[in-house]
């Protein structure tokens, strides 16, 4: 819980103003940022100086790992985060590529389910990775990416948290997740869960024990709007002990995440919190 409110803290103390074009914001920014979680003790980081919620969280990973490309079919999963970027977002309204309401284009999953090749057909990377961690095999290229620069004009959003790179050492599975830009009061709570829980369910259906997850952000800020009430009320709190995050044993395949696995299958024990604080969200 500390590093969380440590990086806070560094992004007031050390952090340059930078103008957001796309939001018409400034931000207050620091440049590089490494977070790690301790999957293997179960210390599941869900902030505490805060009142935080989890499920929505989980419920966009499990759409990224089925592959979905449209927000509807993350709703139904109990996820509403691309509700305003595939139907409010003026640019992508436009898009030639954009087949109706809810589309989001070839955004996140699409590219880790269903990745073009030049020559025809697709890659689905994860089922890659899934099948060699299955066998006992890393050969050093267990990686997920959503990073295709050559289909962003497909989508209605780069992705921020664009890579993620397992490692296989004896019997112990690691995970280092690469992120391009954060909204460290509302987005990185959001994304520590989905990169613990990553690691958590692979390792489960993969068998294998889970170990470490590394978290690499880039570009880690708080925007102007936010910084009051980070520097006021949120840094004012003392964190509270890490919850523990339980997942459904029955959980045994990817194709079980792909049928009928949905956020219930994943709860938390023991989460005690502060109240809950209001922060401003930039489209």
């Amino acid at each position: 819980m500390r590093q969380y409110l440590d990086l806070c803290q560094r992004i007031i103390d050390e952090g340059v103003w930078v103008d957001n074009k796309r939001t018409g914001k400034r931000c207050l920014t620091v440049i590089n940022a490494d977070l790690q979680y301790d999957v293997a003790n179960n210390h599941f980081p869900l902030i505490t100086t805060r009142k935080s919620f989890y499920k929505a969280a989980i419920a966009e990973l499990l759409g990224y790992i089925k592959g979905y490309d449209n927000a509807a079919d993350f709703r139904a999963l109990g996820a509403r985060t691309w509700d305003a970027n595939a139907n409010e977002n003026s640019v992508w309204l436009n898009n030639p590529y954009r087949k109706g309401e809810d589309d989001m284009g070839r955004v996140y999953g699409v590219q880790g389910r269903s990745w073009q090749k030049p020559d025809g057909g697709t890659v689905d990377q994860l089922k890659k990775v899934v099948d060699n961690l299955k066998n006992g095999n890393d050969d050093r290229g267990e990686i997920i990416s959503f990073y295709n620069p050559g289909e962003f004009h497909m989508g209605c959003l780069r992705p921020c948290m664009h890579t993620h790179n397992f490692s296989l050492l004896g019997d112990t599975l690691h995970l280092t997740s690469f992120q391009r830009s954060c909204d460290v009061p509302l987005g990185l709570n959001f994304n520590q869960i989905q990169v613990f829980t990553f690691l958590a369910l692979m390792a489960q259906i993969t068998g294998h024990k889970a170990g470490t997850a590394f978290h690499k952000i880039v570009n880690a800020h708080i925007y102007e709007d936010q910084l009051d009430l980070m520097e006021n009320v949120q840094l004012k709190r003392e964190p509270l002990a890490a919850p523990k995050l339980e997942i459904n044993p029955d959980i045994k395949t990817l194709e079980d995440v792909e049928k009928w696995v949905t956020a219930d299958d994943f709860k938390v024990v023991g989460y005690e919190h502060h109240d809950p604080i209001q922060y401003p969200f930039s489209v």
